[in-house]
């Protein structure tokens, strides 16, 4: 067992509303979240000593400080790679909290996507920032090569070849989320749910992906807190325990496009899950469910195999008929995910973890000791279990 784990929790969850316009600044919407996770669990703004988010994210930890009026912070830091510092955030503010850096530190990510700063769209940004992975963008931008959803067609498509996997393997995944979606009142696609024969007929955005298969660009933020099990325990809300927390990156890697590798799955995401195993001394069969990082379809099938639930290449098998909706095997992404939620970079997918942990989801699976959490793929990456 690491030492960092079950010695830290989630212990409040808050969020904002989940839209294609907020309205306000990227600023506003996260200093509304982390009021939110705090009158969650119970905690104040003097309470907080430590803040954790994004790289990409644009309000820094002294602005929301200032925002909040949090006079004093023990604690900051801020992980890079998008979507892959989803769950190293909270490891971030459980090491700072087991070390006893701080006492209580929040994780939050706020963003207008769609009304602002489209994700999707290509971007000159990505191939000039001033490190190296602009440096790494630039070889393929000028190519063409520049948005999110051309990447992970190169690897989609060569996955397809090696394995035989098809665009409606893809489509169930969709299916699955936006049948959650239509379930849950804070999701963008509440009451909209789809079908697989929705998903082929959607538009094509790259070789083989269709529209279904990418995730929304939404505004919006979350807000998680972390303190030790013990203060957590005090506090409102039954606590979510941080069984394990790790990060991962693959062998020739790049921020998404390491398609070209020998190995064709996503071997970071294989790295976080043999450390997650090892740290919680647990396996695949505890999970009776998980919240995976959906950005796009194919890399749900390629997390199965690289955590454990299945060979490779055997994932289109172990979703079929059902098996990642509830009632099925391995209910996936229970609040919607991000393509029936929202896109807040995976933040709000740990806040359904939390939930699921609490006994307070929409979409409840019985008796959840455990969940598996997933970050960003196709990236350097990371992953939680939390558990009861």
């Amino acid at each position: 067992m690491s030492p960092l784990s079950r010695k830290a929790a989630i212990a409040g969850i808050g969020a904002t509303e989940f839209s294609k316009a907020s309205g306000r600044s990227e600023l506003q919407l996260s200093v509304e979240a982390v009021r939110a996770a705090l009158a969650d669990c119970g905690l104040g703004v003097e309470d907080v000593d430590g803040l954790t988010t994004f790289t990409m994210d644009t309000s820094s930890e002294i602005a929301l400080a200032r925002e909040l009026g949090i006079k004093e912070l023990r604690f900051f830091s801020r992980i890079n790679y998008g979507g892959g510092a989803a769950c190293a955030t909270v490891q971030q503010a459980a090491m700072a909290v087991t070390t006893g850096v701080a006492d209580v530190v929040v994780c939050y990510r706020g963003f207008n996507e769609r009304s602002e700063s489209r994700f999707g769209q290509f971007s000159l940004a990505a191939a000039t920032q001033v490190n190296t992975n602009g440096l790494d963008n630039a070889w393929t931008y000028p190519m063409g090569l520049g948005t999110p959803a051309a990447t992970v067609a190169m690897q989609a498509r060569r996955y397809m070849h090696e394995y035989g996997a098809t665009s409606a393997d893809f489509g169930a995944v969709a299916v699955a989320d936006r049948r959650h979606a239509a379930t849950n009142p804070h999701a963008f696609f509440y009451e909209k749910p789809i079908t697989l024969e929705d998903h082929q007929a959607s538009r094509m955005i790259v070789d083989p992906l269709h529209l279904l298969d990418c995730c929304q660009e939404s505004d919006g933020a979350v807000a998680l807190v972390v303190t030790s099990v013990e203060r957590a325990r005090d506090l409102r809300q039954r606590p979510a325990v941080v069984a394990a927390a790790a990060q991962g990156s693959g062998a020739d890697q790049y921020v998404m496009t390491s398609y070209y590798r020998d190995d064709i799955g996503i071997p970071e995401m294989g790295v976080v899950g043999r450390e997650l195993w090892r740290q919680s001394m647990l396996a695949p069969d505890h999970m009776p469910m998980a919240i995976l990082y959906d950005h796009f379809t194919p890399y749900v099938l390629m997390q199965l195999e690289e955590l454990g639930f299945c060979g490779r290449g055997e994932a289109k098998d172990f979703i079929a008929d059902g098996a990642i909706e509830l009632g099925g095997r391995l209910p996936l992404n229970t609040h919607g995910g991000q393509l029936g939620e929202a896109y807040i970079h995976g933040m709000n997918g740990i806040a359904e973890a939390v939930r699921q942990l609490r006994g307070t989801s929409v979409n409840q699976v019985p008796d959840v000791p455990h969940v598996l959490v997933t970050a960003g793929t196709g990236v350097p990456t990371s992953g939680l279990i939390l558990s009861a």
